[in-house]
Formats: C-alpha cells, sequence, structure tokens
C-alpha cells in the first residue's frame, strides 16, 4: 500500500481532486499554506494499493495543467510506503 501526499496549486485542486474521484481513488483535501510552491496551496492525501500508483500519478500530472515559466512547479508529490493500514 502507498500514500501520496500531493501539494498542488490552489488553482488545480479542484481538477486534481475530480479526476482522482471520478477514477474511484479516495482523497482528502487539506488546505495548506508553506515553501513548496510559495503561493496558495492544498495538499491531497491518496491511500491506494501499489499497482495503481502509475495511474494516479499520472491523474495528478495530465490535471495538473501546463508549466508555464522556467521553474514552475504545479505540484510537489511525496510517496510514502503504508506498513499498515487500519480502518475503524
Amino acid at each position: 500500500m502507498k500514500l501520496i501526499i500531493a501539494i498542488v496549486h490552489d488553482s488545480v485542486n479542484e481538477a486534481v481532486s475530480n479526476g482522482l474521484t471520478s477514477a474511484n481513488f479516495r482523497v482528502t483535501y487539506v488546505a495548506s499554506t508553506g515553501g513548496f510552491l510559495r503561493k496558495g496551496n492544498s495538499t491531497l492525501l491518496i491511500g491506494l494499493e501499489d499497482e495503481k500508483l502509475d495511474q494516479a500519478l499520472q491523474i495528478i500530472r495530465s490535471n495538473c495543467g501546463e508549466i508555464t515559466g522556467a521553474g514552475e512547479r504545479r505540484a510537489v508529490i511525496f510517496v510514502l510506503k503504508v506498513d499498515q493500514y487500519v480502518h475503524f
């Protein structure tokens, strides 16, 4: 199991979230601030099975829009291995 932590621009949060949920991924949105993207951003938490990782990353990438300037980032992605998952 994996956990994707995706820090995306606020402007693409809705498109990324909708793309993921349309593909039956569960997404938790956390409003966030900080230095990764230096502007308004959102943190998305996505838990998924290992074999779905590439699909989720492609959905995020395709919904982040085009990069228009040198050094511009639309998303910062962390992929973590989940050793245990407990659901109550």
